[in-house]
């Protein structure tokens, strides 16, 4: 067992310990995984006050929302094989107050998850700031990992990807090159006759690429236009199931091509109507089905009985 410090660094030279192509590669029956999105601990006091420009300097909240994630999530049977945090795991900007105590107190509630469920980390903006800097991402790197890396878990191929550097690079652009041919190379390796051929290819990342529909206007909350349609295309043409991400705090998406957008909603801070929770995606030989389950019924109840048949099947 790794120690409590390693479990936030297991993404390094661009894979995840313990989730290799030698170790995963191979199917053997269908699975279920976490998807979160968004503790973002100290937003939900800054936006209640109308004041997100500076952080919350109080999160509470979000940390005791965080814990009864954890806890529910240790709980469930089957084992998940992984957990994911697609982004925004704290609100505080990269060298602005509040930071490093944010994820000091994040770590230590995630410190508690079961060993045998891995954590996955993804960076989202306010973990690397709107404009991401060498300094940001190296310091989301120290504390949390790579900022996008693939792994293998049950013969299913999983990329997680630095989705601001799709939306603005401008600071950093060696960064976004280094990632377009990396990311290029991963897709070229999901489809090549060359070793294994994965079941599915899933994606992880925070920003979605469309709220919607793929033709809908820019917003904050999506990728621009012209980057998300060159993306749709090359993740299509590699066989991608499914998109998975946060940012939006709220839950949305679509289905376009057969390819599954999907945008869930926040641990932490909520922006519409949908209560804090997290996302159970059940993965077959055929598909990939998923259920957003607010953290009292993921408590009380479990999985979602129709999930929890595919799991048996």
């Amino acid at each position: 067992m790794a120690d409590t410090e390693d479990i936030f660094l297991r993404a390094k030279d661009r894979t995840f310990s313990g989730l290799t192509e030698d170790a995963e590669c191979h199917w053997k029956g269908p699975f279920c995984l976490i998807q979160a999105a968004d503790p973002q601990l100290g937003l939900m006091k800054a936006w209640r006050e109308g004041d997100c420009s500076r952080g919350g300097d109080e999160w509470d909240e979000e940390v005791q929302l965080t814990r009864q994630a954890v806890e529910a999530v240790n709980k469930l049977t089957p084992r998940p094989r992984f957990m994911v945090l697609c982004g925004d795991l704290v609100d505080a900007m990269p060298g602005t107050p509040f930071r490093e105590s944010q994820v000091r107190d994040l770590k230590a509630v995630l410190k508690a998850t079961d060993p045998s469920i891995p954590l996955v980390f993804v960076s989202g903006n306010h973990d690397l700031g709107n404009t991401p800097t060498l300094s940001s991402v190296d310091q989301y790197c120290t504390a949390w990992g790579d900022d996008y890396f693939s792994f293998w878990v049950g013969g299913v191929f999983c990329l997680v990807l630095n989705s601001q550097l799709f939306y603005d690079a401008s600071a950093c652009p060696q960064l976004k090159e280094a990632q377009e041919t990396w990311l290029e190379e991963q897709l070229s390796r999901a489809t090549s006759s060359v070793g294994p051929k994965p079941k599915h290819v899933l994606v992880f990342q925070h920003i979605p690429l469309y709220l919607k529909n793929p033709d809908e206007e820019d917003d904050y909350f999506n990728l621009q236009r012209s980057v998300r349609l060159n993306l749709l295309d090359r993740f299509k043409r590699a066989g991608v199931k499914a998109v998975f991400s946060g940012h939006y705090h709220r839950n949305a998406g679509g289905f376009h091509d057969g390819l599954d957008m999907v945008v869930s909603s926040a641990i932490g801070c909520q922006l519409g109507d949908d209560t804090h929770g997290v996302r159970v995606v059940v993965v077959t030989a055929d598909s990939i089905v998923h259920r957003y389950h607010s953290l009292e019924q993921l408590r009380t109840q479990g999985i979602d009985p129709d999930l929890r048949k595919l799991l048996q099947e």
